[in-house]
């Protein structure tokens, strides 16, 4: 099977129904994505399938063969932050940072269609995200700071 991951062409001997996050993680490598739940309750899995936030716990492999997946490693670079990666850091959202990647790669999709969101369409996109930590108010904070620097360009 052939998987476009972060703009890298693979080829993955597995079986269709395994879920993307296994072969993200155990065949590619992939650490950024997390296993949270294991049913699409939590976040923590989300990626982006032709940038659309899924849980890719979730999502078998053979569903997304020819789609291009982005994982958190492949949002940004250390030297080239997404806004919203640059956000969390200036609102230093993570505190035990589990939940991050995930709540990032949600709140990239939410800006990506939606891109100055109110408080409730934040609330409403990042609610399957869930976060141990409670930082939902720097989290809030940090996804409109980003959308201001995206509509600054």
């Amino acid at each position: 099977m052939k998987l476009t991951v972060n703009g890298v062409n693979h080829e993955v001997d597995v079986e269709e129904d395994m879920p993307l996050l296994w072969v993200l993680r155990d065949e590619l490598g992939y650490k950024g994505v997390k296993y949270g739940c294991g049913v699409a309750a939590c976040g923590s899995c989300t990626v982006h399938v032709d940038g659309v936030a899924v849980r890719s716990c979730q999502t078998f492999v053979g569903d997304v063969e020819g789609a291009e997946v982005t994982t958190i490693e492949g949002l940004g670079q250390p030297d080239a932050l997404h806004a919203v990666q640059a956000a969390w850091i200036s609102h230093q959202v993570a505190q035990c940072g589990y939940c991050q990647s995930g709540q990032i790669m949600q709140a990239a999709s939410l800006l990506a269609g939606t891109p100055a969101p109110t408080d409730a369409e934040i609330d409403e996109a990042m609610a399957g995200n869930l976060c141990r930590c409670g930082t939902y108010p720097r989290i809030r904070a940090a996804i409109h700071t980003a959308a201001k620097s995206l509509q600054e360009g």
